[in-house]
């Protein structure tokens, strides 16, 4: 049994031994182009201060460890190698250990992930560590408070590109082969294991240069690079992103006033990557994702930009200083959350990144927060596994948008300056909770003790509704109500609110504006607005105007018919896209139908301007049809909704953002209904052409999908369009159109290859899972006992971000409610119970993706109940 989920108190015991120093690290990956070379060989010379006498451990998931040398004496290694952990007994009180040993290559995303690129056959590495991989590549103290400086070595093909995050001090041909050669890193500053990094391949390589002189007359000098796989290149938008590179740094050095401290910024864009993009300092990796191929949307590019000042301002907020454990994640991705929309704000062309923050990051800060595994975001994080599980929307979207509150509260002068203090305080040190408090109290003056307490260690989201009296078309007693229930406690957790109220009218051309605005601070289960008093009534009162808050908003009766009937003449981008929330929040809830919200995309989601606004409500209104909307009535609702994309389609600007936007929607929607299956044939063929419309890899698999989803695409011809695009996108989209056939064999086959084998790399494995639960819920019932039989040896066997990807995605979802049915007595949520029950010992991880999946189709289920 594995012993690698080292938990917090093992952690806290380690830290109180021992202090690290230094690394130097060496990785000889000359052979990974060979498929048949698992591994590599990895050496790691650690230096540390220990209690003299104590014992302690060091973690390496690897494939064999052949030497351990501690203070000069080579140790047993049966009796010092404990699966993944090598014991070290008898320290001094300075003290030198060498592992030798074997680092196995990765197709998990997780430690050295190995890829062969489809296009050309090349092969490529990069890293991922967080929250603990780094233990995958080199033994090292797994835990983000014991840093240290890090020397790293490559020895790698020399027509490679290797990189690290220190610069490149030496490049040296081995003597014994002139094709390989030995790569040596300047030594870092003090830096944790987890984001530490190496980047080697033949890679296509962009430089450039950022330079600034502060008000003393100091020079700041960084290089810049960016990487991405030599077949991306001609789609690679260097010049764009080094603007962006740019526009960011100048930003963030002047808003810190802490100079950049990492010395070069290289930005990797690498594939099958696990996550959006990884903070380490000198080198960060994205996701290649993000290097367009096809055809994108501005709020795509946007989104790119969002990333790009997230990952730079973890440069301060993270990597500078590091949180102690993982309980206070979000002192660095909540900041870094609320920074990199700040960025995008402040240091870009773009006036919308406080809307799509609003109506995308929050959305999904919203849904975390009402399932049953919500928790604080400053969470009791135990081991690694749950810290793993922890990289969230209450994490990221929460805790920035309460950042974003107590900007409000104590004002943005102070916020900054005492940030600039705790960069000061804490540089390359670790700190918790309080530190921050501390140097945000001093700044503001302000004792935010309460205000931490209420926001940061509660769980839950409030609900807030205005209760109105009027008489005659004039207001009287206008009550904000909050109800604020704490999932965990079942208490009511009554949060200040610094509000903003909106009353919006009529123009003379019939728009909707606001023709005043009040601030209020919401406190209790109840706030009258006395300033409402007498005023006329508006046709809108819209609750959190401007966005001020973190909390759901409930239309009072006029108000909301004014949205249902006038959406598209709100003028204002921010308004609109929070009576979008609105409406969504009052669907998934089961408060409306969701039909109706079905039915306001369709009347007005043609006139919404705001790209990334639309591509979410039309993101909704697919979740709804797909889950919400009762069985009996689910067929009419989607015909009518394809009806309406395949119209808008025609009718959008030609090569606008919105006539792609609905083009994807018609592929995402008829994966389950057929009414527009005859032109999307036409439009694969060319016998229907959109004007403007870019018929590219990524669309085309999507309409493949949608035809193979209805057995109207062989699978001759998804392997002749995969011959076509050659790409490794085309083969996640090959993948995903081939599972997604309604053939009982197939999906026999799709299943048989995401649990029983360990051939599929992270992303077709994905994919794959995709393709399969794309079918009839009659051909899927079979594998529901399945599941629920496969999960604890899945959890077992694979690793967690592998393990992760199958129990989530192969969880039998797509349910609907018989007639007379109650949603907790449908038979996959009483399975699920019965699993819930019978495995209480289950690793808490695994139980937590189990118990969210259930509150997702208890939520589908009982908005059907309430439609029906």
């Amino acid at each position: 049994m594995s012993n690698h989920n080292l938990s917090r108190d093992e952690a806290a015991t380690r830290s109180a031994l021992i202090t690290t120093h230094s690394y130097d690290v060496t990785l000889d990956v000359r052979d990974a182009a060979d498929p048949e070379v698992a591994g590599y060989p990895s050496i790691s010379t650690i230096t540390f201060s220990a209690k003299p006498g104590s014992a302690t451990f060091l973690d390496f998931i690897s494939g064999g460890v052949q030497s351990v040398v501690l203070n000069g004496v080579p140790l047993d290694i049966g009796s010092a190698v404990d699966r993944d952990r090598i014991i070290l007994d008898g320290l001094a009180a300075e003290n030198e250990v060498t592992v030798t040993g074997t680092a196995l290559y990765s197709r998990s995303g997780e430690g050295m992930h190995r890829f062969v690129d489809p296009a050309d056959g090349q092969c490529y590495l990069y890293t991922q560590y967080e929250p603990a991989d780094s233990r995958r590549v080199f033994a090292n103290f797994e835990q983000p408070d014991l840093k240290a400086e890090f020397t790293f070595h490559v020895i790698a093909p020399a027509d490679w590109e290797v990189a690290s995050n220190g610069v490149e001090a030496a490049r040296t041909p081995a003597t014994s082969d002139p094709g390989v050669a030995r790569w040596d890193f300047a030594t870092t500053k003090r830096m944790s294991t987890y984001i530490t990094t190496v980047l080697a391949g033949p890679y296509y390589k962009a430089t450039d240069h950022w330079g600034a002189t502060f008000d003393d007359g100091t020079r700041l000098d960084v290089p810049l690079a960016l990487f991405c796989r030599a077949s991306l290149a001609d789609s690679f938008d260097a010049d764009e992103l080094f603007r962006l590179t740019k526009g960011g740094l100048s930003f963030f050095n002047e808003l810190f006033d802490y100079p950049y401290p990492w010395g070069k910024y290289d930005q990797a864009f690498v594939p099958e990557y696990n996550l959006g993009a990884m903070e380490n300092p000198g080198l960060v990796t994205f996701t290649e994702k993000y290097v367009y191929a096809s055809r994108a949307t501005d709020a795509q590019y946007q989104a790119r930009a969002n990333t790009l000042m997230h990952e730079m301002a973890h440069m301060w907020f993270g990597d500078l200083v590091t949180m102690n454990w993982w309980d206070d994640l979000w002192l660095k991705e909540s900041f870094a959350d609320y920074m990199g929309t700040l960025g995008v704000d402040r240091a870009t062309d773009w006036d919308t990144a406080w809307v799509n923050f609003a109506s995308k990051r929050k959305a999904w800060a919203y849904l975390q927060d009402q399932l049953p595994t919500t928790h604080p975001i400053v969470a009791d994080i135990p081991d690694l596994e749950a810290a793993k599980q922890n990289f969230d929307g209450i994490t990221y979207a929460k805790g920035a948008s309460v950042l974003k509150q107590l900007v409000a509260y104590v004002g943005f002068d102070a916020f900054i300056d005492g940030s600039r203090q705790y960069f000061r305080d804490h540089a390359f040190g670790n700190t918790s909770l309080q530190d921050l408090l501390k140097a945000l109290s001093a700044a503001s003056g302000r004792d935010l003790a309460t205000w931490a307490r209420q926001w940061l260690q509660t769980s839950g989201i409030s609900t807030i509704s205005a209760e109105i009296v009027e008489d005659g078309g004039t207001l009287g007693a206008v009550t904000l109500r909050q109800d604020a229930i704490d999932p965990i406690t079942g208490h009511q957790e009554l949060r200040p609110h610094r509000m903003r109220l909106g009353l919006y009218d009529a123009d003379t051309t019939g728009a909707l504006v606001r023709s005043e605005s009040i601030d209020v601070d919401v406190v209790g289960p109840s706030t009258l607005v006395a300033e409402l008093n007498g005023k006329r009534r508006p046709a809108l009162l819209l609750v959190n105007d401007d966005d001020l808050s973190y909390a759901k908003v409930r239309l009072d009766p006029v108000s909301e018919h004014t949205v249902r009937t006038s959406l598209d003449r709100i003028q204002d981008p921010m308004a609109r896209a929070l009576c979008w929330t609105a409406l969504w929040d009052s669907a998934r809830d089961g408060v409306t139908p969701a039909a109706r919200y079905v039915a306001a995309v369709e009347q007005f989601a043609p006139a919404e301007s705001g790209i990334g606004v639309l591509l979410n409500v039309l993101a909704n209104a697919t979740g709804a049809i797909e889950r919400f909307v009762p069985a009996a009535t689910r067929a009419d609702v989607r015909k009518e909704f394809l009806a309406v994309a395949a119209n808008q389609l025609q009718a959008a600007a030609a090569g606008s953002d919105q006539q792609l936007a609905w083009a994807r929607t018609l592929a995402d929607v008829s994966r389950h209904g057929d009414s527009e299956l005859s032109l999307i044939r036409a439009i694969l063929e060319g016998s229907t052409v959109i004007g403007g419309l870019a018929v590219d890899a990524e669309l085309r698999w999507s309409l493949w999908q949608a035809l193979s989803a209805h057995g109207q695409a062989t699978q001759a011809e998804l392997d002749r369009e995969l011959e076509a695009d050659k790409t490794a996108s085309g083969r996640e989209g090959h993948a995903l159109a081939s599972a997604a056939r309604p053939d009982a064999s197939v999906k026999a086959a799709a299943w048989d290859s995401a649990v029983n084998t360990t051939g599929l790399s992270n992303e077709i494995l994905s994919a794959t899972i995709a393709g399969f639960a794309t079918a009839p819920a009659d051909m899927l019932k079979p594998y529901v006992e399945p599941y629920f039989e496969c999960l604890e040896r899945v959890w077992a066997e694979r690793s967690i971000e592998i393990a992760g990807r199958i129990v989530r995605g192969l969880f039998p979802a797509a349910q609907d409610l018989a007639d007379g049915m109650r949603p907790t007595s449908h038979p996959v949520m009483l399975r699920t119970d019965e699993w819930m029950q019978n495995h209480k010992g289950a690793p808490r991880a695994l139980r937590r993706i189990i118990i969210e999946q259930r509150s997702h189709l208890l939520r589908a289920l009982t908005a059907q109940a309430s439609e029906g």
